[in-house]
């Protein structure tokens, strides 16, 4: 595929985050809390494209300071319904009450991924794709004007000995107007050289699930956002309900706004505590 319609699907998959500890109860907390009410969730973290599950560190520290199991697995970045299988694969290996978030292409990875999971309690979208049944990444990112992701794409082709394709990186230069325009230039030009790649093919695939429909939802919108249209952003949360606040900050907000993603993500899980399956 070409970038052309596919950079502007890419309007929505970027930053992300994740590393999972292998075995029942990724979390590493052991679970030992009782599921039901006063039991705290276990929060899952989904980083989205061109980068890993560290963009969350920041999130991921205070989430445990309060005591909170937390996971932060890989995104293959692949393809949506691929990678959605995998995560919700992880998923069904945590026992209890669960608090999925998203960043970007993330945020169509666990509509996906949560869909059917009757211990996911709560979705929680950081400047992210909410795709509904039958759309995609790349439909999503046409509705509005504001993103400047497509020119600042590269590609590059990939081989896996067994099948081919392009991949997508930023153009390290780009990078930090596009993406983290509020971090510091040195800390963007360190995650532009370390940034994962997402196979172009993947963003054009159609959603066959949409968990926000049923599973309630809190979003952030990024006002400054670059990579995806803020006017996207507040569409999405629109229409599935969200709880949704607006800060000032680049696509990267669980960096360089952690304490606020932070706040959304326990208010999803204060809100929904009590539900856990019995």
């Amino acid at each position: 595929m070409r970038v052309g319609a596919l950079s502007l699907a890419l309007t929505a998959g970027v930053f992300a985050t994740g590393s999972a500890v292998a075995g029942g109860d990724p979390s590493g907390s052991g679970n030992s809390e009782p599921a039901g009410r006063g039991a705290k969730p276990t929060v899952v973290l989904v980083h989205g494209a061109f980068a890993d599950a560290s963009s969350w560190n920041g999130v991921v520290e205070r989430l445990q300071h309060e005591g909170y199991p937390v996971v932060a697995p890989p995104n293959p970045l692949r393809s949506v319904l691929g990678d959605s299988a995998y995560v919700a694969s992880i998923l069904k290996s945590i026992d209890g009450p669960i608090v999925l978030a998203g960043h970007s292409y993330g945020g169509a990875v666990i509509s996906q991924a949560a869909a059917g999971n009757k211990n996911v309690k709560a979705l929680v979208y950081v400047s992210a794709f909410m795709p509904d049944v039958g759309e995609s990444p790349a439909a999503l990112s046409t509705k509005f004007e504001g993103s400047e992701l497509a020119p600042a794409l590269r590609e590059v082709p990939y081989t896996d000995g067994k099948t081919s394709g392009t991949d997508l990186y930023i153009q390290n230069a780009k990078f930090h107007a596009v993406f983290a325009a509020d971090l510091p230039k040195g800390q963007a030009r360190e995650m532009a050289v370390e940034q994962r790649p997402v196979a172009a093919a993947g963003f054009a695939q159609n959603a066959t699930a949409a968990a926000w429909k049923s599973i309630p939802s809190w979003a952030v919108v990024a006002r400054n956002d670059k990579a995806i249209a803020p006017d996207l952003e507040r569409f999405e949360a629109k229409r599935a309900k969200s709880r949704t606040v607006e800060v000032d900050s680049s696509h990267v907000a669980m960096i360089s706004h952690p304490d606020l993603v932070t706040d959304q993500i326990r208010a999803a899980a204060h809100a929904t505590s009590g539900r856990a399956k019995k």
